[in-house]
């Protein structure tokens, strides 16, 4: 006869589920028997009942098997808080480094943007000059030719008084241009 699966879940009648303890619980300490004779492994298996009593397996001395497990347990977790330590130590390194990046970022997009220039040596201002100038160029590089036309129209218009914002086309792309 064939029974069928069951759903895993609390037994709610308590004598079914002092039944069902007893003959499960005499099942696992018979598997964890064969286990231990069938492998050679030292085995033991703890098991305590809702009434609080205690049952247990143990292939050779439990203490000896507790001790093992104990040493296994503080190296295992040892060398895993090392590793997570190491891990958080090499993610604030590069945090660090991210951090210095930014801030020279930003340092230098408020230098292109004229701020903080007191701060810079001749040369830096020198460097910097020459960094708007190639934008600037790559930047009317860019520009359509019938644009720059119509913004030299626009200019001379504008020298003498009468420029309609209108007529003042620009474009600017950051980033590649599109195809």
């Amino acid at each position: 006869m064939v029974r069928g699966k069951i759903e895993i879940k609390r037994i709610e009648n308590v004598t079914s589920r002092q039944v069902t303890f007893s003959k499960r619980r005499k099942g696992l300490l018979k598997k964890a028997h064969e286990l231990s004779i069938l492998c050679d492994a030292q085995v033991a298996a703890i098991v305590f009942s809702q009434n609080g009593r205690l049952y247990d397996f143990a292939s050779s001395d439990m203490t000896k098997i507790m001790e093992r497990y104990e040493i296994y347990r503080r190296e295992s977790f040892a060398a895993e808080r090392l590793q997570k330590e190491q891990y958080v130590q090499e993610l604030k390194r590069e945090m660090a480094i991210m951090v210095n990046k930014i801030d020279h970022l930003q340092l230098h997009c408020r230098r292109v943007m004229g701020q903080d220039l007191d701060s810079c040596s001749v040369e830096e201002l020198k460097e910097l000059t020459i960094q708007i100038e190639k934008s600037l160029t790559i930047v009317r590089s860019r520009k359509p030719r019938n644009v720059q036309e119509s913004d030299h129209k626009s200019a001379a218009s504008c020298g003498s008084g009468n420029m309609d914002i209108s007529d003042v086309k620009t474009d600017l792309f950051i980033g590649l241009p599109e195809s």
